[in-house]
C-alpha cells in the first residue's frame, strides 16, 4: 500500500496514491546545478587564494540547514486541540446529524490524499537555493520498476527533486530512481557536528586570513553539536504532541460516535477496527508528562528524557497488542467501506473533529509507525550528545531498550503468523482427539521420529512427535500414504521432567536402550521412553525441551498469549479449505516444516539431513525386493 505524508513532524499516514501517473521524467535533471551555482558564489566570496577552504565552505554551507524553518513553512494545518474537551453531548447531535445528510448528498469521494503542498516547496526552495536535503528511511522499499530507488530501514537518501507530493527522485551513493515520499523522513539535522567541520578545516590547513573571513561569512550562526542535540530534542516533543492530538481525535472522534450507534457496531467490531488504542491514549498522555517534566525548554540541549524512555520500556510492549491486530484492522474496516452507509459516517466523524483530510486507515496506522520511530530519533539524538552529557548513559540505554521493544513486537507478530500454519497442520491430522492444539500452544518447537514405549507395553512403536510450547503431540504414519498422519496421544510438558538415559539396561523397562530418553510425570507413576536411531538425534531433542521450556518462561515474562478471536479465526480459516462433503487432502507433515523455515530447526546440518530428520527412510517391501530380481528378467 501506499502512503502519504502526514503532520506528525514527518510521521507518514496513509492515503490512496496510486502514484505511477505523477511520475515525472525531467525531475532528474536539476540535480547537479545548484551545486554549481554554490560554486560560484563561494569563489566570489572567498578570492582566488581559498580553493581548499572554499570547498569545504562550499560542503558547510550547502548541508547546514534546520527543519525548523522547514516545519514553518509548511502548509499543512492541524487544529491546535490542546485543551481537553470532556465529550461530545448530546447538544451535538443535531450537527452530527446536519453534517452526515449534507455530506451524503454531496457526492463527495471519501479517502482522497490531503493536505497541503507546503513542505514539497519549501524543499524544493532549499534544493534549488544549493542545500543538500538529506532524508532517513522508515520502511524498507522495495523495487518495483528500474526507475525507482530501493533502500532498507535507517538508509539516508539525498532527495534531488520533490516537486511531487507522493514520490520523489532521490540518490544513494551511485544510484538514483523514485521512492515513496511517506517511505521517509527528513533528517532533523542535515548536517554533521561542529567537530567534523573543524577536521575539516584542520586538513584543509587554512591561514589565519581565511579563518577569520570564514568567521565573517558564517557569522554567529555557526552550527554547534548542542544545537543539533536542540533540534532533534524538540522534534521528538513536537512530534509527541502532535502524536496525542491524532490519538484523541481517534478516541473521541471516531470510538466515542461509533459506540452511539449500536445499530452500526458491535463491540466486538469495535475492538477489532480500534484495537487496544485508548490503552495506548491513556499511556502516551502519562508518557508526554514525564517528558514535559524533564524538557529544559529555555536550553533544550540540556533536557535530560532519556530516563523517560528507561521508566517506560515495559509500558510500549502494549504497542505489540495493536500491530498485531492491525492487519485484521484493515480487513474489517475494508468490509465495511464498501457500504456506502458507513463511508458517510466515518467521514462525518472526521468532519464534526475537524481532523485533518486523511482516511481512518491512515489515523490508525500512526501508532504502527510511530513504534518503528523510537528507535531512529534515540539514535540520532544519541549521535548528538556528548559522551560527558549527564543524559548519555540514559539515551544509549533507552536505544538498546527501545530496540527491543521493536524486536518483541516483531517476534510477536512472526508469532501471530505461524498460528495459521498449526492451524492448517492440525487439519491435516486424521483422527484429531481433545482441545485444539492452539488452546495451549502458538509455537512448533521441534518435530521428529522416534520410538516410544511406555508401561505396561513392552514392544516400541514409531511414532511422529511434534514438540510445541506446552505440549508434545505425537501420530501414526499411515501404513500405505506415509504423509498422512493419525493422531494417537499428547503429553503435557508443563508437568514431565525429561532425563537423559544411559546406553545400556534400563531398570524401569527391564529392556536394553540405546540413545534413549525418559520422560516422567511428575506426581504419578507415568513414565515413557524415548529412542532415536541416531545420537545426535537425540541431543538435538535434548536441546528442543530445554527451549521449550525456556519459550515458556519468556512468554510468561513478556505476557504474550494468544486472544480467543485469534485462536477462533486461524481455526476457521484452516478448516474453511476442507468443506463438507469433499474428501480432505493432506499436505505432507514434512513439507510443512520445511514451509515453517523455523529456527530451532539445525542450522549445522546440510539440508539433506534435514529431509532426513522429517522423513526417516523408508524400509524396503516385499515387492520392492522382488523387483531387484534383475537376473530371473528376460
Amino acid at each position: 500500500m501506499r502512503t502519504q505524508q502526514g503532520s506528525e513532524g514527518g510521521e507518514p499516514l496513509p492515503g490512496d496514491s496510486s502514484g505511477s501517473s505523477c511520475l515525472s521524467p525531467g525531475s532528474e535533471s536539476g540535480g547537479g546545478s545548484p551545486a554549481r551555482a554554490a560554486d560560484g558564489g563561494l569563489g566570489g566570496c572567498m578570492g582566488g587564494g581559498g580553493g581548499s577552504l572554499g570547498g569545504t565552505l562550499r560542503g558547510v554551507l550547502s548541508r547546514y540547514w534546520s527543519l525548523e524553518s522547514l516545519h514553518s513553512t509548511t502548509a499543512l494545518v492541524v487544529p491546535d486541540g490542546t485543551s481537553e474537551k470532556s465529550g461530545l453531548g448530546d447538544e451535538l447531535g443535531a450537527e452530527e446529524d446536519f453534517l452526515y445528510e449534507e455530506f451524503r448528498s454531496s457526492g463527495h469521494r471519501f479517502g482522497q490524499p490531503g493536505g497541503g503542498g507546503g513542505e514539497q516547496l519549501a524543499i524544493n526552495e532549499l534544493i534549488s537555493d544549493g542545500s543538500v536535503v538529506y532524508a532517513e528511511a522508515l520502511w524498507d522499499h522495495v523495487t518495483m520498476d528500474i526507475q525507482e530507488l530501493g533502500f532498507k530501514v535507517g538508509d539516508v537518501i539525498e532527495v534531488i527533486d520533490a516537486t511531487n507530493k507522493e514520490w520523489w527522485w532521490g540518490r544513494i551513493v551511485e544510484s538514483e530512481g523514485w521512492f515513496p515520499a511517506s517511505f521517509v523522513r527528513l533528517r532533523v539535522n542535515q548536517d554533521e557536528p561542529m567537530e567534523k567541520f573543524s577536521s575539516h578545516l584542520d586538513e584543509a590547513q587554512c591561514g589565519e586570513q581565511d579563518l577569520a573571513a570564514l568567521g565573517r561569512l558564517l557569522g554567529p550562526g555557526l552550527p554547534c553539536k548542542e544545537e543539533m542535540r536542540a533540534n532533534v530534542i524538540n522534534e521528538i516533543m513536537s512530534t509527541e504532541r502532535d502524536y496525542i492530538k491524532h490519538l484523541k481525535d481517534i478516541c473521541e472522534g471516531y470510538i466515542k460516535q461509533c459506540r452511539r450507534r449500536t445499530d452500526m457496531f458491535s463491540e466486538e467490531q469495535l475492538r477489532t477496527i480500534f484495537g487496544n488504542i485508548e490503552d495506548i491514549y491513556r499511556f502516551q498522555r502519562k508518557f508526554l508528562k514525564g517528558l514535559e517534566r524533564r524538557f529544559n525548554q529555555d536550553q533544550p540541549h540540556l533536557s535530560e528524557i532519556g530516563c523517560c524512555f528507561l521508566e517506560h520500556q515495559t509500558d510500549f510492549q502494549i504497542y505489540s497488542e495493536y500491530c498485531n491486530n492491525h492487519p485484521n484492522a484493515c480487513v474489517q474496516l475494508s468490509r465495511l467501506m464498501k457500504v456506502n452507509k458507513y463511508v458517510f459516517f466515518f467521514e462525518a466523524c472526521r468532519l464534526l473533529q475537524r481532523m485533518i483530510h486523511i482516511s481512518l486507515d491512515g489515523f490508525l496506522l500512526t501508532p504502527v509507525q510511530k513504534i518503528c520511530k523510537y528507535p531512529l530519533q534515540l539514535a540520532e539524538l544519541l549521535k548528538y550528545t556528548n559522551p560527558q552529557h549527564r543524559d548519555y548513559q540514559d539515551v544509549e540505554a533507552a536505544l538498546d531498550a527501545m530496540k527491543n521493544v521493536a524486536r518483541l513486537i516483531n517476534e510477536r507478530k512472526r508469532r501471530l503468523e505461524n498460528i495459521d500454519k498449526i492451524a492448517q497442520w492440525q487439519s491435516s491430522i486424521e483422527d484429531w482427539e481433545g482441545e485444539d492444539v492452539l488452546v495451549r500452544s502458538s509455537e512448533l518447537i521441534f518435530s521428529g521420529e522416534m520410538t516410544k514405549l511406555s508401561q505396561p507395553q513392552t514392544k516400541g512403536q514409531q511414532r511422529m512427535f511434534f514438540l510445541f510450547d506446552h505440549q508434545m503431540v505425537y501420530c501414526k504414519k499411515d501404513l500405505l500414504r506415509r504423509d498422512i498422519l493419525y493422531y494417537k496421544g499428547r503429553m503435557d510438558m508443563d508437568l514431565i521432567d525429561v532425563m537423559d538415559v544411559e546406553d545400556g539396561r534400563e531398570k524401569d523397562f527391564n529392556i536394553s536402550v540405546k540413545n534413549g530418553l525418559k520422560l516422567r510425570v511428575r506426581g504419578s507413576d507415568e513414565v515413557h521412553l524415548l529412542c532415536t536411531k541416531k545420537p545426535e538425534q537425540k541431543q538435538r531433542w535434548i536441546r528442543a525441551f530445554a527451549e521449550e521450556r525456556k519459550q515458556v518462561h519468556q512468554d510468561q515474562e513478556t505476557g504474550f498469549s494468544l486472544t480467543e478471536v485469534q485462536k477462533k479465526q486461524a481455526m476457521v480459516n484452516a478448516f474453511r479449505g476442507h468443506p463438507a462433503g469433499k474428501p480432505k487432502v493432506t499436505r505432507p507433515y514434512c513439507d510443512f516444516l520445511l514451509r515453517q523455515k523455523h529456527p530451532s530447526l539445525p542450522t549445522a546440518l546440510p539440508q539433506q539431513q534435514v529431509f532426513m530428520l522429517a522423513e526417516p527412510k523408508r524400509k524396503t517391501t516385499f515387492w520392492h525386493n522382488i523387483g531387484r530380481l534383475t537376473p530371473f528378467k528376460k
